[in-house]
């Protein structure tokens, strides 16, 4: 058996060991700091607002950080973005030889990091069908899933070894060095840029943010998806903050069973984005995504019903919420590529992040209030019985449905296509 790797694939998987690098020392620095606030604070409230101003960018400035991604080469915006998480990281770590972290201070480091991920996120969403071909892109979703979730697997067990021996600015640090890999992989590549359409007169800032709305509108199938993934994320997000909270206080665990959850959930993960990528072609994937959400759904439910003995079940079942992400996560996200013209996606995708991240601050405030006071194990089930219920809308709206109604008439062989590995 010989092994053949083409052009876009060794492009492809050199930005993405990169990034894998850079998720690591970025997982690990947000579990690192996740500790440090619930050890600090022990509020769930807290850990929401924290979530919260990392998506607070997006919510605010995903139109328009949108059209400059789509303006400006994609290749020099995601190593911009790199080199702003870079510095927000050496502020902080400067910050703590001198003082112990307030926590204003890291919220407000936290804002500025997620400012660099909300130029980085769309602009690599908008980079990857450039390079991958299009029947291929659900495939490489897949992987990019596995990729993300090594990075998720490792970060929980080294963060918590780390915190327990290390200052916290010491782990910042590393967080800095895997900006600057990720930075220096991405400089290394050649990434072909999209060609726009057509160029008439002067570009209008306010103008170009109308086109990538009306990208979207006009796909209405795309649209309805998108309402849909919005609902799901306002519940599902806010419980994204808690699972440290749900393994350290209701569980009485230390970091290590918050670390646990997280090896789980992120196995999970790798098993789902494995399987996506090796079996890619799936044709209903509307279907696939709404069994998703569901056992998503059914698992948080599960969790909730738990009593304060039941953590190895309520590993299990993180281990099946990490299973559902990427076959919901990944499959969008190859629709969208798919569907939607390359010169586009910047503003597309930073539209969509945008439209998502608006319904999470009011879930994420809601959840950390609700949580300390009914508990955070009764939010877990409220939170899977309300998912349980969005995942029947993927079925019952007729243009959603219809989604991959034109795909599966005229569905390339994917055989014709060189593989990753070739007899």
């Amino acid at each position: 058996m010989t092994i053949k790797i083409t052009k876009w694939k060794r492009t492809f998987f050199t930005i993405w060991a990169g990034q894998a690098i850079s998720l690591i020392t970025s997982a690990i620095l947000q579990m690192a700091i996740i500790f440090y606030l619930t050890e600090k604070t022990g509020s769930a409230l807290v850990l929401s607002i924290a979530s919260l101003v990392g998506f607070l960018p997006y919510a605010l400035l995903g139109p328009a950080i949108g059209v400059l991604v789509d303006r400006y080469d994609r290749k020099l915006v995601m190593m911009g973005a790199d080199l702003i998480i870079a510095l927000a990281g050496t502020v902080l770590a400067f910050i703590a030889l001198f003082m112990e972290l307030p926590v204003w201070i890291i919220m407000v480091v936290l804002f500025i990091r997620s400012i660099g991920s909300a130029f980085h996120t769309p602009a690599l969403g908008a980079v990857t069908p450039v390079i991958v071909p299009k029947e291929k892109l659900t495939r490489y979703a897949g992987y990019s899933q596995s990729l993300q979730s090594i990075s998720y697997i490792l970060s929980p067990v080294v963060a918590a070894f780390l915190y327990a021996v290390w200052r916290l600015n010491a782990i910042i640090a590393i967080d800095i060095a895997g900006a600057l890999v990720a930075c220096v992989t991405v400089g290394f590549v050649h990434i072909p840029k999209a060609e726009p359409e057509q160029e008439s007169g002067e570009r209008n800032f306010i103008g170009e943010m109308k086109e990538g709305f009306m990208a979207l509108r006009e796909n209405k199938g795309l649209f309805a998806l998108l309402l849909v993934g919005t609902l799901y994320m306002f519940v599902y997000m806010p419980i994204n903050a808690l699972y440290p909270l749900m393994s350290m206080d209701y569980f009485l665990g230390t970091p290590m069973h918050a670390s646990i959850a997280e090896i789980a959930f992120a196995s999970g993960m790798l098993a789902g984005g494995l399987f996506l990528g090796l079996l890619g072609g799936f044709k209903k994937r509307i279907v696939l995504m709404t069994a998703s959400i569901l056992l998503m759904g059914l698992s948080l439910a599960v969790s909730g019903l738990l009593s304060v003995n039941g953590f190895a079940i309520f590993v299990l079942c993180c281990l099946l919420m990490g299973l559902s992400v990427p076959f919901y996560s990944g499959v969008q996200t190859a629709l969208f590529q798919e569907k939607i013209k390359p010169e586009y996606l910047g503003r597309v995708f930073s539209l969509t992040g945008s439209i998502t991240s608006l319904a999470m601050p009011l879930g994420l405030i809601l959840s950390g209030a609700f949580a300390d006071r009914i508990g955070v194990e009764r939010w877990f089930l409220l939170s899977g019985i309300l998912i349980i219920c969005i995942a029947s809308l993927c079925l019952l709206v007729p243009s959603v449905r219809k989604l991959d109604a034109r795909e599966n008439s005229k569905a390339p062989d994917d055989n014709k296509e060189q593989g990753l590995m070739e007899p």
